[in-house]
């Protein structure tokens, strides 16, 4: 294998299959890059066994040169060293060169490294294949998707399928959905396609990958019994499935409500953050005291204090009320709702309670409030 490369393209691939390598490899084998110059390109690909990347890097992009003076081969790179390597070259382009099937030679005009390698035939051998129940949406459209409801996945691996996101498709809708048990997040869309599948896929990995896509491009998603698997430009991202059957939330979410209150994101999100400091102790937890002329939020800690602050703007329908909850599940719904002003609506004092946006009903946001 031999190839001269744009240090730009090759550092953007790298960095893209680098996501897939773990910190810590079960099966060492997954600690490199499997490089393999073919005649689509240099093919980068990385695995930590649960999810894998592989994406190309063509030899030409418009009418700008990426690869030149090119051999086939294949090799295994360990990921760390390489990428750092290619980081720190300072000319533009780098030659490679796989010399005895061992050892990966890297020089530009004032650098030159030889790092061992190994045979390409040692990587397992992942499906790729872009297989199963497909859709194809818009970039923009899935990153919404996730940024709206995977932040409400458990963290806590005592139940492994409440750390993932459900994704689902019915009735030209595709939606999201995210749980804790101690909140909730599910975001819709409108998709052209009847395709129907069910897919729990974990919440990290699936923020990982949609944060690897471009702004203006389509990803095609195909869904099949055990993975999920994203195609978008030259890439290929493919991530096992979270096992079991994930909990029925479709009508938790209530209905109706007997007190709301409009207020200002931003106001809101400022005057909770500096209340809460206080009350750290109890894992952040406000007091929210509601009437029509009045709204305060109040904290206490038995070690530091209290804090109270009074909102300026707001809207408050509906009888007395106080209700507790954890400050940074509220601000987390807030901020998923993307919108100046937001509407909380209350069923009762120790009802799950819901965060809206009044201009977008595809985001459904629920909590719990907690005893205080």
């Amino acid at each position: 294998m031999r190839f001269t490369i744009d240090k730009e393209a090759f550092m953007k691939g790298l960095t893209l299959v680098s996501k897939a390598i773990p910190p810590k490899a079960e099966l060492p084998v997954f600690a490199n890059f499997k490089l393999a110059l073919t005649e689509k390109g240099l093919e980068i690909t990385g695995s930590d066994g649960n999810m894998t990347i592989l994406t190309v890097v063509p030899f030409m992009i418009g009418d700008k040169e990426i690869i030149r003076n090119s051999q086939p081969g294949e090799a295994l790179v360990a990921a760390k060293i390489l990428i750092e390597v290619v980081r720190h070259l300072e000319e533009e382009t780098a030659s490679f060169e796989l010399i005895d099937g061992s050892i990966l030679k890297i020089e530009d005009s004032k650098s030159n490294f030889k790092l061992n390698s190994i045979r390409a035939d040692e990587y397992p051998q992942i499906d790729l294949s872009v297989s199963g129940a497909t859709l194809e949406v818009s970039a923009k459209d899935i990153q919404s998707l996730v940024e709206s409801t995977a932040f409400a996945a458990s963290i806590k691996e005592t139940r492994p399928i409440l750390t993932a996101v459900s994704l689902e498709t019915h009735d030209n809708l595709l939606s999201a959905t995210a749980t804790d048990t101690a909140r909730l997040a599910r975001k819709t869309i409108e998709i052209d396609s009847d395709v129907k599948f069910v897919a729990n896929i974990p919440a990290k990995k699936l923020v990982d990958i949609v944060r690897s896509f471009e702004g203006g491009e389509n990803v095609t998603i195909a869904i099949s019994d055990k993975k999920a698997t994203f195609a978008f430009g030259n890439s290929v991202i493919s991530t096992r499935l979270t096992n079991g059957d994930y909990p029925n939330t479709k009508s938790i979410i209530p209905t109706k409500f007997n007190y709301f209150l409009e207020v200002n994101s931003q106001e809101f999100l400022k005057a909770m953050e500096r209340v809460s400091l206080l009350s750290a102790e109890y894992e952040g937890v406000v007091k929210l005291i509601m009437d029509e002329d009045e709204v305060e939020m109040i904290s206490r800690s038995s070690l530091v204090g209290s804090a109270n602050e009074k909102l300026s703007v707001f809207q408050f329908s509906g009888e007395h009320l106080e209700i507790s909850f954890r400050a940074s599940f509220v601000a987390d719904a807030i901020r998923a709702c993307k919108s100046e002003d937001v509407t909380i609506a209350f069923v009762g004092e120790m009802k799950p309670f819901v965060v809206k946006n009044n201009k977008d009903a595809s985001i459904e946001m629920l909590l719990t409030p907690l005893r205080s």
